[in-house]
């Protein structure tokens, strides 16, 4: 069966999962986040990919991302997925082992106001809710540590949202979500639907054809 056709349309922002085949582990110590860290950067360099925020946990990451034009977001990933599993595959000696990834990366449109700072907070929040850490910026693999407490140069992987943070970013991040926030976020993942109010989301869907499915990805419907 022939893949569906991805969303990949400029200046939309998109919520970008994956997760390792298996959900086995692939980040193992510090030099394989940075690695992964290392390769976002050129890639972003490579596309001019707007990174609004990021998380890479042990066995996933999260990314929020803003493509400038058309087509970008699929070289930026391409970029992005198959290099790092051709560098893990190597330093591994795994090469024709098997897959690294589960599948073909998940993307979601994210409408452009405080959806998108709900989704921020989700995606940063993630090493708390699975208690790796305390609080957001203690997770070094992620935009929280870079906006709190990384230095000038690290600071420029990431770039600032079309929407201003709360006062107080730092208490803002390491505060609860709301749990209507959590379900509608994990309904978008499981239904393969956009984030965002009812009335845009539909927009979206009849905008760019969108097929939701209650386990697939959002995807545009062959035509």
């Amino acid at each position: 069966m022939p893949r569906l056709a991805r969303v990949d349309v400029g200046n939309e922002i998109y919520h970008v999962i994956n997760r390792a085949n298996g959900r086995l582990r692939i980040f193992n110590n510090s030099s394989e986040y940075r690695l992964f860290e290392c390769l976002m950067q050129k890639a972003k360099e490579l596309t001019g990919m707007r990174i609004f925020a990021y998380t890479i946990m042990p066995n996933h990451w999260h990314l929020v991302l803003s493509p400038q034009k058309d087509g970008d977001l699929s070289l930026f990933m391409h970029r992005l997925s198959n290099t790092h599993t051709r560098r893990v595959h190597t330093s591994t000696g795994t090469i024709g082992s098997g897959h690294l990834y589960q599948g073909r990366y998940k993307s979601f449109l994210v409408n452009k106001d405080n959806y998108l700072l709900a989704l921020i907070k989700y995606v940063e929040r993630n090493p708390v809710r699975a208690k790796l850490v305390s609080s957001c910026e203690l997770w070094q693999w992620g935009s929280a540590w870079r906006r709190i407490i990384g230095n000038k140069e690290q600071k420029k992987l990431i770039d600032l949202p079309p929407i201003s943070f709360p006062h107080e970013y730092r208490k803002w991040i390491n505060t609860t979500e709301k749990e209507d926030d959590l379900l509608h976020i994990r309904a978008s993942v499981n239904k393969g639907a956009p984030f965002g109010g009812a009335s845009w989301v539909e927009n979206m869907v009849t905008k760019f054809h969108i097929e939701t499915t209650l386990r697939g990805v959002g995807r545009p419907k062959n035509n």
